[in-house]
C-alpha cells in the first residue's frame, strides 16, 4: 500500500449517466470531485447503439457518444475522471468520518463523502452467438430498444414479473412476440400471467431454451430447444430480449451498506442517503424498478445536492 494517502471530499464510483450527472453537479459546487470509472467505463449504455429517449436528442445519439458527452461536460466543471476499479472500502459509521476507499488494490483514499454509482450488469444467457449480436437485436431493456423493432417479430426470454411487462410491452408495437420460458410455469404474478395470456399477438412456449441465436452482422432468428423433448426449431425474429434479471454491482460493499435479499442498495425515502452518514447511492445500483439512463441522472443529480447538504452541514 503506498504511503501516500489521497483525501478527497467526494469520491464518485462508477461512470454512467448517474455518476457523470453527480459529478457535475458536484463539481459546480465546488465539491471538486474525483470519479473512478469501473470496468465499464460509461455503464450499460456503451453497449447500446440508439439511445432515442434522452431528452435533449432530437434526432437519437448513440450510447457511447452519449456518455464521452457527459464526461466531457463533467471534466469541464473540474471533475478528475479516473481509469480504475474500486477493489475494498471501509466505510466510516460516524457522522464527519473519513471513508476508505482502495482503488485497483494498491491506490488508497480517503473520502469525506462517496457517492455509488457502480450500476447493474443484466444477465444474459452466455451463448456465443449472442454476445456477438448484442447490438446487433440481442438485448437486455425492451423499454430502451423495442421502439427500433415496430411491426416486426421479436422473441423474449424470462419467465418473471419484468418478462412479461416487457413481452406486453413489446407486443403493443411488434407485429408478433414469442416468449421463451426455461421451465413449465411462469413466475411471474398471477395478474401479469392473465396480461400474457390475454395478449393476442404474443405466445408463450414452455420448456423452450435458446439454443442459438442466428445471424451475421444482427439478429436474423434463433433455433430453439426444448429441454424435455430435446427437439429444435427455429424462427425468424429480428430481435431478442433476455430478461432474466440484473445484478446490481454491490458486493464490495456487502457487511456495510443495507442492501435488499437481490443486492440492490437501500436508500432512506426519496433521498440518495445510505444507511451510513456520507455515503450516496445513485442510479440503477439502488432502483430495480425503472432503469432508465434519465432516471438515473435524476438520482445523480439528487447524490451530489445530497452530499453537498452533508458537507456543508459538517463542514460548518
Amino acid at each position: 500500500m503506498s504511503d501516500n494517502i489521497e483525501q478527497v471530499k467526494c469520491l464518485i464510483v462508477g461512470s454512467g449517466p448517474a455518476g457523470y450527472t453527480a459529478a457535475i453537479y458536484a463539481a459546480r459546487a465546488d465539491m471538486h470531485p474525483v470519479l473512478y470509472t469501473g470496468l465499464e467505463p460509461g455503464g450499460q449504455l456503451t453497449t447500446t447503439t440508439e439511445v432515442d429517449n434522452f431528452p435533449g436528442y432530437p434526432e437519437g445519439i448513440d450510447g457511447p457518444t452519449m456518455m464521452v458527452q457527459l464526461q466531457q461536460q463533467a471534466e469541464r466543471f473540474g471533475t478528475d475522471v479516473r481509469i480504475g476499479m474500486v477493489t475494498a472500502v471501509q466505510l466510516h459509521k460516524e457522522v464527519g468520518g473519513m471513508h476508505k476507499v482502495i482503488v485497483d488494490g494498491t491506490k488508497e483514499i480517503h473520502a469525506k463523502t462517496v457517492i455509488i454509482s457502480t450500476g447493474a450488469t443484466a444477465k444474459y444467457l452466455g451463448l456465443p452467438s449472442e454476445q456477438k449480436l448484442r447490438g446487433g437485436g440481442v438485448s437486455a431493456c425492451a423499454v430502451c430498444d423495442g421502439f427500433f423493432y415496430k411491426g416486426q417479430d421479436v422473441a423474449i426470454v424470462g419467465a418473471g414479473d419484468t418478462a412479461a411487462e416487457e413481452a406486453t410491452y413489446l407486443a403493443n408495437i411488434c407485429k408478433n412476440v414469442t416468449m421463451l420460458v426455461r421451465k413449465d410455469v411462469m413466475r411471474a404474478s398471477k395478474a401479469m400471467q392473465h396480461r400474457v395470456a390475454n395478449t393476442p399477438n404474443l405466445r408463450v412456449l414452455y420448456n423452450t431454451e435458446v439454443d442459438e441465436v442466428l445471424g451475421d452482422q444482427v439478429v436474423e432468428g434463433i433455433r430453439m430447444r426444448n429441454n424435455v423433448t430435446g427437439e429444435t426449431s427455429e424462427i425468424a425474429v429480428t430481435g431478442l430480449f433476455i430478461a432474466i434479471g440484473h445484478k446490481p454491482n454491490t458486493d464490495i460493499f456487502k457487511g456495510q451498506l443495507d442492501m435488499d435479499e437481490t443486492g440492490y442498495l437501500i436508500t432512506s425515502g426519496k433521498t440518495t442517503k445510505t444507511n451510513l452518514p456520507g455515503v450516496f447511492a445513485c442510479g440503477d445500483v439502488q432502483d430495480k424498478e425503472y432503469r432508465q439512463a434519465i432516471t438515473a441522472a435524476g438520482t445523480g443529480c439528487m447524490a451530489a445536492l445530497d452530499a453537498e447538504r452533508y458537507l456543508a452541514a459538517i463542514e460548518h
